[in-house]
């Protein structure tokens, strides 16, 4: 019976060795394409970090060619020289697109995930494409604003040269002026001066070579005891007649003198140092000196003589003609000057 029950075993076939064989087979190629999908996935971070990389220096030098926009012409060989090395940098780009395309290419037969992992990674590759597209577009509007900027330059260095032929032509013109000023104001000076010459000899006709009336330097002076008592500016009758002679010589000079010459009798009042007490009229010596000179402007006017040739200017005690406080020098400090000058 037992004999009967192995003979009945003995054809049976053995199926396991063959099923471990194909499970081992199996396993090896799906361990073969998780290793080739992990290889690729690492090529491919590899590559996208430095397209990433390279999109970030792009980036970089647009900012520093946007900045370098506000420098003078000297800085546009160094932007040349940039926009160069950036479109070296794209087409260095565009080889790498292309390398990632051709790695994708080579891992489209990994089914699964592996298809969705790619069509993201042609997704990211598509919109960097786009970046570098925009890139290009602000390296192109770079180089129209540099254009401008440069006409820019050419229209302003022309309008420059204009307005120095300008200044030059300018220039020379109030030189020419200053000149022709210079010679008319020299000539008027002459002819002042020998007005002055004549007016002064007439004066000394005049006047009789009073003892109390003396010319000192360009100025004609009156003592002031000859025209006014102490302490006063009320002109008294003899000042009264010699100022009547000097307004006859006045009116004589202005009939004489050319219109278009601009001068005046210069009227100025002078006090010794001796303070007033400043319980009268006058609380110092400069307002007697200037009432006085008033006083001497307002006679002659009443004689005659035009208010537009006439200048009143009290100096008070600041201008003595003679040092120390001797009774002679006090008395030759207190006078009545008068001055032809310009106006």
């Amino acid at each position: 019976m037992a004999l009967s029950r192995s003979r009945r075993r003995g054809p049976a076939l053995d199926y396991w060795p063959g099923f471990v064989d194909a499970m081992a087979t199996l396993l090896l190629v799906i361990i073969f394409l998780l290793s080739v999908f992990i290889l690729a996935q690492f090529f491919l971070s590899q590559e996208i970090s430095g397209r990433d990389t390279v999109l970030q220096r792009l980036n970089q030098q647009i900012a520093e060619l946007t900045e370098l926009l506000a420098l003078e012409r000297a800085s546009a060989t160094d932007l040349r020289s940039q926009l160069s090395t950036l479109n070296a940098s794209l087409a260095a780009a565009e080889g790498e697109r292309s390398r990632l395309q051709g790695l994708i290419d080579a891992a489209a037969g990994a089914e699964g995930e592996t298809d969705e992992r790619l069509a993201a990674l042609q997704q990211r590759l598509s919109e960097q494409e786009e970046t570098a597209t925009g890139a290009l577009s602000q390296v192109e509007l770079l180089n129209q604003q540099i254009s401008a900027l440069r006409r820019q330059i050419a229209a302003l260095e022309a309008a420059l040269d204009v307005s120095e032929d300008r200044d030059t032509a300018a220039q020379a013109r109030i030189a020419d002026l200053g000149r022709r000023l210079n010679v008319a104001l020299a000539q008027r000076v002459q002819e002042l001066s020998r007005y002055r010459s004549d007016f002064f000899g007439r004066l000394r006709q005049i006047l009789s070579q009073r003892s109390d009336i003396r010319v000192e330097g360009d100025r004609f002076v009156f003592q002031s005891e000859l025209l006014f008592n102490s302490g006063s500016d009320e002109i008294n009758p003899a000042g009264q007649g010699e100022l009547a002679k000097l307004a006859e010589a006045i009116l004589e000079l202005e009939a004489v003198i050319p219109g278009e010459i601009a001068w005046v009798i210069r009227v100025d009042g002078h006090t010794d140092n001796r303070p007033i007490s400043g319980a009268g009229r006058f609380r110092s010596n400069w307002d007697l000196s200037t009432a006085r000179a008033v006083s001497v402007v307002r006679y002659l006017i009443d004689q005659g003589v035009s208010p537009q040739h006439l200048v009143a200017a009290g100096f008070g005690e600041f201008q003595p003609i003679a040092e120390g406080d001797s009774p002679e020098a006090l008395a030759r400090n207190r006078r009545i000057e008068f001055k032809l000058t310009e106006r």
